[in-house]
């Protein structure tokens, strides 16, 4: 099976990412995947993309129609793939997804789009052809947040993840984006970071890496905003700043591609045991 697959022990004399992999040789521990065909790698992105879906639905993500979760398509770089329009996040399966352009045009799948959502990640991934992925929710905690337009502060480790990493964008807050310029400042503002608040609307992560790593900021940045919000509830006592250094340390070692790849795993590891028929 894929779960186990990922679970598998890595070559000796191997190059570590991170300080979390084991030094001793011979342990199991996830292994980033290699593939045999552009096949192999698209079905896995379309696989890792509904869980990501199914996640989104476990953690209290969905909202109705909104929310999209996008990744390129290995072979055809200017298509990228999506989840259906007005399918529950909890219900989407591999086989529902929708390949489309950058002009909105579907090029495979039974399923319509959502057009706020394609505008948004159309700009996004054809002004950053180095992004593999991106998400949009309309999370509780993420929308609150993102209301009083301020980025988050060092003020927990996890926080740290996005660090310099970050930016709020006031640019069309509030306002539905159906034109297609509408998703263009978004696509600017994540030229130099991973993850957007977009300031009265919500979050908005991308990575360079996979899904895997995008989902799994996402959930975390909602994480943040919900800890920032808690925080800022207590207002007759300040939290104290994390040193401008050690937050930067925190940053490189915690939020790094490898990290949220590595994060993912494990909420792979549990949804696809609990609902294996996303791989329909």
């Amino acid at each position: 099976m894929l779960m186990e697959a990922a679970q598998s022990k890595p070559q000796p004399g191997a190059q570590k990412k991170s300080v979390y992999q084991p030094n001793q040789e011979g342990l199991i521990f996830p292994q980033e995947p290699v593939f045999n065909s552009v096949a192999e790698e698209r079905q896995h992105r379309k696989e890792r993309l509904a869980a990501a879906c199914r996640l989104f639905a476990k953690h209290g993500f969905s909202f109705g129609f909104g929310g999209h979760l996008t990744v390129r398509d290995p072979e055809h770089p200017d298509l990228f793939w999506t989840n259906p329009m007005a399918v529950p996040f909890s219900m989407v399966k591999a086989s529902m997804l929708v390949l489309v352009d950058h002009g909105g045009k579907v090029i495979e799948g039974k399923y319509a789009i959502n057009q706020a959502g394609y505008v948004l990640h159309s700009a996004i991934h054809e002004q950053n052809p180095d992004i593999v992925a991106s998400c949009h929710a309309h999370t509780v905690h993420g929308g609150a947040w993102a209301a009083f337009g301020r980025p988050l502060s060092p003020v927990t480790q996890d926080a740290c993840m996005f660090y310099g990493d970050h930016a709020v964008l006031g640019d069309g807050a509030g306002k539905v984006p159906v034109a297609q310029e509408s998703g263009h400042p978004v696509a600017r503002a994540f030229a130099t970071n991973k993850a957007i608040i977009h300031q009265n609307h919500g979050l908005l992560v991308a990575s360079r890496h996979s899904i895997d790593d995008a989902c799994w900021h996402f959930i975390a940045l909602d994480h943040c905003c919900r800890m920032q919000l808690m925080i800022e509830a207590a207002q007759e006592i300040r939290p104290k700043e994390i040193d401008a250094k050690f937050a930067g340390y925190s940053r490189e070692h915690l939020g790094n591609e490898f990290i949220g790849w590595l994060h993912f795993q494990t909420l792979f590891a549990e949804i696809s045991h609990l609902q294996p028929d996303l791989f329909d």
